[in-house]
């Protein structure tokens, strides 16, 4: 229970103003003003490296199970594709790539963060627990940081692939630009923005409901269970925004890898019957969403567009939790460190 903050002596003609029942002083959201702006774009950049690198593999999985399901041949399960990956190219299988990974997600999260927290007090008009104000935000974050993350993101999923062409990130890129030109980096790059909305928004109103939800269910340790609030309330925030933008992100896979085959014996009669694309068996005439999708529910049903939404999830929900854990912990350092700096000058 709160302690009660009014003073000990009150002038009986003046009356305490009421408080609504949801009113929490105590647990208001630190809006962490007076950082920098590089100091955002430190803690961001820190965040997501972390994040990305802890959960590389098994994002792994998820763009194998996406990139090659579509074909009847290698319809694979979580399991059948954790498996072949092991026994096929072992443990390294599952990092296949991480080098394009850790070029993109410090300079897209140093970008993601900076541009959210900019935006954010724009319009949130001083209210730090304004949940629209932060879903915008994160949307304005998102085109800019989405800009500077997709081709990397592009090279990483062609090799992550089984049999993938390309040697490492080097040949991959040059590759692509001899063969396919610029704008093959950034194919997927309307699909990219228009799930990161959706699941930017979801993220948010989710992230902040549940801190807050957290924070109210014991006020009084809310500031020394910051690190579980944060990781709680991010990985609930991370795994129903995969859950619910999967369909977008498996259209965003098959724009990304659809020039790409493996060259594994199962598929050879499927490519010479088919138009060559990702594993084989389809290859888009354009990069029109709907067109994908059609594609999609066409061979698979429904179902095709939910394919890898396990590992997704799985993905999100711990990457979610350590980035925002990582961020605001990196937040509070920089605000302790302006403190201190200030004080001694």
């Amino acid at each position: 229970m709160a302690t009660d903050a009014s003073p000990k002596f009150q002038n009986p003609d003046f009356r305490q103003v009421p408080q609504t029942p949801d009113f929490h002083p105590e647990i208001s959201i630190s809006t962490h003003d007076g950082l920098e702006f590089w100091q955002f774009m430190i803690a961001g950049s820190i965040a997501g490296s972390v994040e990305h690198m802890a959960m590389f593999p098994v994002d792994t999985l998820k763009t194998r199970m996406q990139a090659l399901g579509s074909c009847p041949a290698m319809s694979v399960g979580l399991r059948q594709a954790l498996g072949s990956i092991l026994k096929v190219e072992g443990p390294s299988g599952l990092y296949r790539g991480i080098g394009a990974m850790g070029l993109g997600a410090g300079p897209a999260h140093a970008v993601y963060f900076s541009v959210y927290e900019i935006c954010k007090e724009f319009f949130s008009g001083g209210n730090p627990n304004n949940s629209a104000a932060h879903a915008g935000s994160g949307v304005f974050a998102t085109v800019a940081s989405d800009a500077v993350i997709t081709p990397m993101d592009m090279v990483k999923q062609r090799l992550q692939l089984e049999s993938s062409p390309y040697k490492g990130v080097s040949d991959c890129v040059k590759r692509v630009l001899r063969e396919e030109g610029f704008g093959a980096f950034y194919a997927s790059y309307r699909t990219t923005v228009l799930m990161n909305a959706p699941f930017t928004a979801v993220h948010f109103a989710t992230y902040e409901a549940t801190k807050r939800g957290l924070m109210e269910v014991s006020p009084e340790s809310a500031s020394d269970e910051r690190l579980i609030v944060h990781a709680s309330a991010g990985a609930a925030a991370g795994a129903l925004a995969a859950a619910v933008t999967t369909p977008l992100d498996v259209v965003k896979t098959q724009l990304q890898c659809q020039y790409l085959f493996p060259s594994d014996s199962v598929l050879l009669l499927a490519r010479l019957l088919a138009a060559q694309g990702v594993c084989g068996c389809d290859r888009f005439s354009n990069s029109s969403i709907g067109d994908v999708i059609r594609t999609i529910v066409k061979k698979d049903g429904y179902a095709g567009l939910m394919r890898g939404w396990i590992p997704r999830m799985l993905f999100h929900a711990p990457a979610a939790a350590i980035c925002w854990s990582t961020y605001e912990a990196l937040k509070t350092f920089f605000q302790e460190l302006n403190g201190s700096s200030s004080t001694n000058s």
